[in-house]
């Protein structure tokens, strides 16, 4: 998993790609009080686990992808062959 910080409130998460529409996010923090969209939606009485993720935190991982810092690549880290480099990301 590699390091990728949101580039807008600065929450680290480490992530994994397994193809342009697989992406493994894992928080390295408590979201509910680093990201601004989970603690508002926390706030408002959904459990932080049901929040999946933000907009911004979902343009950063496709920004790391563009930028090579987040490669797509399979299980063993082989990188995918012609995997684009705008990834696609699902809603969350």
């Amino acid at each position: 998993m590699r390091p990728v910080n949101c580039r807008t409130c600065g929450n680290q998460v480490l992530c994994e790609k397994f193809s342009p529409a697989h992406t493994q996010v894992q928080w390295t923090g408590d979201a509910a009080e680093v990201c601004p969209r989970i603690r508002e939606r926390t706030a408002a009485g959904e459990p932080s686990a049901r929040v999946r993720s933000c907009e911004a935190l979902r343009e950063s991982i496709a920004r790391a992808v563009a930028d090579g810092s987040l490669v797509v690549a399979d299980k063993e880290g082989n990188p995918v062959p012609g995997a684009p480099a705008e990834p696609v990301v699902a809603d969350a």
